[in-house]
């Protein structure tokens, strides 16, 4: 997966923005407001491109365990955020693919349902 498959596939989802909140380096995609994906520029340029993305905690460690590639999150909560090398050939696009639906999904769960019918209209 490249950085504009990453991107355009972030941005697919519905209510999604991207920002650049934390400094011009660190792409974050939120939906709603609520933050589910972001990721280095300049890990993506010097090859080795990474994503933090929310886990269910259970989930989270069973990934930690099975692959490589997943780790605890890089300068977030290691108990419901992983870092996704994208570099590895361990992970199939799709796969990441589904990491970032489970992502995007485990933060409109723990929305208001008031936020969530927004998505649903």
């Amino acid at each position: 997966m490249n950085i504009e498959d990453y991107r355009n596939y972030c941005l697919s989802k519905k209510a999604v923005t991207e920002h650049f909140p934390f400094d011009e380096d660190t792409l974050v995609f939120k939906v709603l407001g609520k933050m589910f994906a972001l990721s280095s520029l300049r890990g993506w340029e010097a090859g080795t491109p990474s994503v933090n993305l929310k886990c269910d905690p259970d989930y989270a460690l069973e990934l930690r365990g099975e692959y490589e590639a997943i780790f605890p999150g890089f300068h977030m909560s290691k108990k419901h955020w992983n870092t996704v090398n994208l570099h590895s050939n361990e992970l199939q696009p799709n796969f990441i693919k589904e990491l970032i639906d489970h992502s995007y999904n485990m933060v409109v769960r723990g929305m208001p349902k008031k936020l969530q019918a927004q998505l649903n209209d």
